[in-house]
């Protein structure tokens, strides 16, 4: 049986400037002929990997590292063995995994590897020392394949068995993709949406100035000027985790799948992008936070919004964001949803309809709540 938990948030923002474009200025897009603001997908799950961490959600070793940075990793780990023969030694081991290094030390491209990878490479190194090379073939115009041949047959095929996603839960649910590598590769078992505005939006400037501490008599004016780009928006934003392909991803472990669904409700909600936030100190959680489990089949809500909110004096922008909401998911319901489907939900604008789902006190609840129902539909 299939079992998609889905997300669903109204967050209004003040004015802020959370994830801009190359220009400097808060990322956009036009949604319904007219201007929206936009949060990227991208921002909003590193947002989300490290509410995780700051709230200590998910075990240190059941986490995730998304970085180029490998051999200075397993480095510290071997940090009792000479620095430069550990580097030769790291150097092979990761060529027989079918990875090189480039001559500064860093891998070719960003990795996302699970803590329980990492250590293992340490640990493969460690029990082969004697039997890996100084330097993975000598020469460095030899490539990943003969790289790969020049080892030891047993630590080829322990290095490319420890590519396994290590259980890390952010590797699990977002997914990763190596090109040249496609046997390690995982399918995201979450999907998310870039935020929108639920209303247009147009761009302000703040145009500001700094004054010298050290300025002398004669010296008058601002020692800078300049300007930064804003706007204020209240976004929805939607994510969907597939359960079953998140078990899978987690090698079957069943407890560990709850843990992550639980930790993701958390961290879904707590997540705030940290674009420009010393200049505009924007920490403002969600107002709304609705979790519908599906069975049929994933329904995004942001066609709610293709005719923008508009400001009324008697409502709020969030109210009316939630009502829109309740309204079209109830409109896709009587067509689209299977009968099974159940929702609960955290409301402070007091807009959302009563009798459409259970209601939570707070946000523990609610991610007990998604932790209690999966786990009685991951028993089926």
């Amino acid at each position: 049986m299939s079992l998609f938990i889905e997300f669903h948030l109204i967050q209004n923002f003040a004015p802020s400037n959370l994830n801009r474009d190359d220009t400097g200025a808060p990322k956009d897009a036009l949604f319904g002929g007219h201007r929206r603001a936009r949060v990227s997908s991208q921002c909003f799950k590193r947002a989300i990997r490290l509410a995780a961490r700051e709230h200590e959600l998910v075990a240190p070793e059941f986490r995730g590292v998304r970085t180029r940075k490998l051999q200075a990793l397993l480095l510290e780990r071997l940090a009792g063995r000479d620095p430069l023969e550990a580097a030769g030694k790291i150097e092979s081991a990761l060529a027989a995994a079918g990875l090189k290094l480039k001559d500064d030390g860093k891998t070719e491209y960003l990795l996302f590897l699970g803590e329980a990878e990492i250590a293992g490479f340490a640990e493969l190194i460690e029990q082969h020392w004697d039997e890996l090379a100084a330097s993975p073939a000598g020469d460095g115009k030899k490539g990943k394949k003969e790289a790969r041949a020049s080892a030891p047959a047993e630590v080829v095929k322990k290095a490319k068995a420890l590519l396994d996603g290590g259980k890390a839960v952010d590797v699990a649910l977002f997914g990763r993709m190596l090109a040249d590598l496609p046997e390690v590769n995982r399918e995201a078992a979450c999907q998310v949406a870039h935020a929108i505005s639920t209303h247009r939006v147009e761009r302000e400037f703040d145009y500001f100035t700094a004054i010298d501490d050290r300025g002398g008599p004669g010296e008058t004016g601002a020692g800078m000027i300049g300007q930064v780009e804003f706007n204020s928006a209240t976004l929805y934003r939607y994510a969907v985790v597939d359960a079953r392909k998140l078990l899978g991803n987690l090698q079957g472990d069943r407890e560990l799948t709850l843990a992550a669904l639980e930790a993701f409700t958390q961290a879904m909600v707590r997540a705030i992008p940290s674009g420009k936030q010393n200049s505009f100190a924007a920490h403002n959680l969600p107002g709304f936070v609705g979790v519908c489990l599906r069975h049929g089949g994933p329904l995004s809500l942001a066609n709610a919004f293709e005719k923008p909110v508009s400001p009324r004096a008697d409502s709020s922008l969030s109210s009316q964001s939630v009502e829109r909401l309740a309204g079209h998911e109830d409109r896709l319901a009587a067509v689209y949803a299977d009968g099974r489907d159940q929702w609960a939900y955290l409301d402070l604008s007091e807009a959302w309809p009563a009798q459409k789902g259970w209601r939570a006190a707070n946000l523990n609840e609610l991610a007990a709540w998604v932790r209690e129902q999966a786990a009685s539909r991951l028993e089926a």
